[in-house]
Parts: C-alpha cells; sequence; structure tokens
C-alpha cells in the first residue's frame, strides 16, 4: 500500500476553497503530502487549513486566480519558499455559466469558463512543466475533468466544451511532458453533488435522473479517494495521458 503514499511530496491544489476541490486537500495531506491550497478567497481556505493541522497534516493557504499569470507566479513562488519544489500538481479550479445553451450564452460568460477551466489548467501545468524541468524533478499532474466531456447534457454548453478540450490537453500535454519526467492524467467525475451541479441535482427531474445512473445513486466526495491518490502517486507510474472516470457507470449507459 506505500505505492499510494505521498509522503515526503509537495502538492498544488487549485479551486481548492469548496467542494470537490475542499475534499481533495485533505485527502492529499492525510496521504502524507504537503499542500498548497490555491483559491481567489483565501479567507475561506483558512477553516480548511486548520482542520488538516489538527489532524496531523501540513497545509498552506495562498491567493491564486488561475486567469491571472502574475497570480500565478506568485503561487508557486509562495508555495516552493514555504514547502519546497512542487512534485503534484492537481487542476480543480473551475466555474459553470448557469444553464446556458450555445444561443442564449453571452460571450462574457464562454471567456469565464474557458479561460478558468481550459487555460488555467494549461497556465497552471506550463509552470509546474517549466520547475519541474528546472529542479530536475519527476512531476505529476492531475486534471479534474467531468463526464459531461461526453455525455451529451443541455444547457452547460461552455463546460462541456471546456471539460472535451481538458481531455484532449491531458492527452497532448502527456505526450510533451514525458521528455521533463511529467506524468500528465485526468480525473473524471460524474454527478456529485456541487456548486457546478446543484442547478440540476435541485429541480424536479432530479430522482429520474439518478435512475439513469446504474448504481441508483449520485458520486460522494470519498468515491474520489482511490482514483485521485491512484494518479498522483507512484501507483500510476507507467500511466500518463490516461482519463480515469468515476461516475458509477453513469457514461457507459449513455454511450
Amino acid at each position: 500500500m506505500n505505492l499510494f503514499s505521498l509522503e515526503g511530496k509537495t502538492a498544488l491544489l487549485t479551486g481548492a476553497s469548496t467542494g470537490i476541490g475542499r475534499h481533495m486537500a485533505g485527502t492529499l495531506a492525510a496521504a502524507g503530502a504537503r499542500v498548497a491550497l490555491g483559491a481567489r478567497s483565501v479567507d475561506k481556505l483558512a477553516s480548511r487549513v486548520e482542520e488538516i493541522g489538527s489532524q496531523g497534516g501540513r497545509a498552506i493557504a495562498l491567493p491564486l486566480d488561475v486567469k491571472d499569470l502574475s497570480s500565478i507566479r506568485a503561487f508557486f513562488d509562495a508555495a516552493e519558499a514555504e514547502l519546497g519544489p512542487p512534485d503534484i500538481l492537481v487542476n480543480n479550479a473551475g466555474v459553470e455559466a448557469g444553464t446556458k445553451t450555445y444561443v442564449t450564452l453571452e460571450d462574457e460568460g464562454w471567456d469565464e469558463v474557458i479561460d478558468t477551466n481550459l487555460k488555467g489548467a494549461w497556465w497552471m501545468a506550463r509552470e509546474f512543466t517549466q520547475r519541474a524541468a528546472r529542479h530536475r524533478r519527476p512531476g505529476v499532474v492531475v486534471n479534474v475533468s467531468s463526464i459531461t466531456a461526453w455525455r451529451g447534457t443541455k444547457g452547460i454548453f461552455p463546460y462541456a466544451v471546456s471539460k472535451a478540450g481538458l481531455n484532449r490537453a491531458t492527452e497532448v500535454m502527456a505526450l510533451e511532458g514525458a521528455k521533463n519526467d511529467v506524468r500528465v492524467n485526468a480525473l473524471a467525475p460524474g454527478y456529485i453533488y456541487t456548486n457546478v451541479s446543484k442547478a440540476l441535482l435541485d429541480s424536479d427531474v432530479a430522482d429520474e435522473f439518478v435512475k439513469g445512473i446504474p448504481q441508483r445513486r449520485l458520486g460522494r466526495f470519498s468515491d474520489l479517494d482511490g482514483p485521485l491518490l491512484l494518479l498522483a502517486s507512484d501507483a500510476s507510474s507507467y500511466m500518463t495521458g490516461s482519463v480515469v472516470v468515476v461516475d458509477g457507470g453513469h457514461l457507459c449507459r449513455s454511450l
């Protein structure tokens, strides 16, 4: 089981203030990693940092806007100064534009989603890989995608496009990052109750929607723990360019 240990590793996590990211911070720390939590609002990170510390882990909170290059570089500099060179990057920051079709979506909504979910992940991975090469250290990138990259659902146009792009970016990053000993994989959760999915899961069709999932339930944050540790640790040392789906069989039923 030591294969899944992150002892002695430094992990950087974006979008860490709520939902999946907040949970992942604890998972990484419990596996032994020193974790830098990044979000636009540091105040929202303080309680999570305190919780992790009370459980014997080590975490710090740092401001981060993945749409701002200067913020990204400052985040990396501060994390490295406090915790050491990064070994793991988890690109979790993500937003959606509400219930919008390609017809009703405004330009600003498209830009906000694509710049955060796709361009931000690229910028973070680029900075991470450049630093890994500079330090001559192996690295691991985990991009948090979604089954909406494949599963056709109305009303989430820019979000679905951004996640499909992230899957393809994961594959190309894996090809190009290998020469710097950087592995790049993605984790694609199914439907878990978060800020992104709550509009659907609070609606009148929620019960019928859940019946369409083969395991007949929504995902829990804890369902992502094993897959995350697999991709972040040496347990996946011969994996790169993979997208691991964790959705209770939902995508299989949709094909």
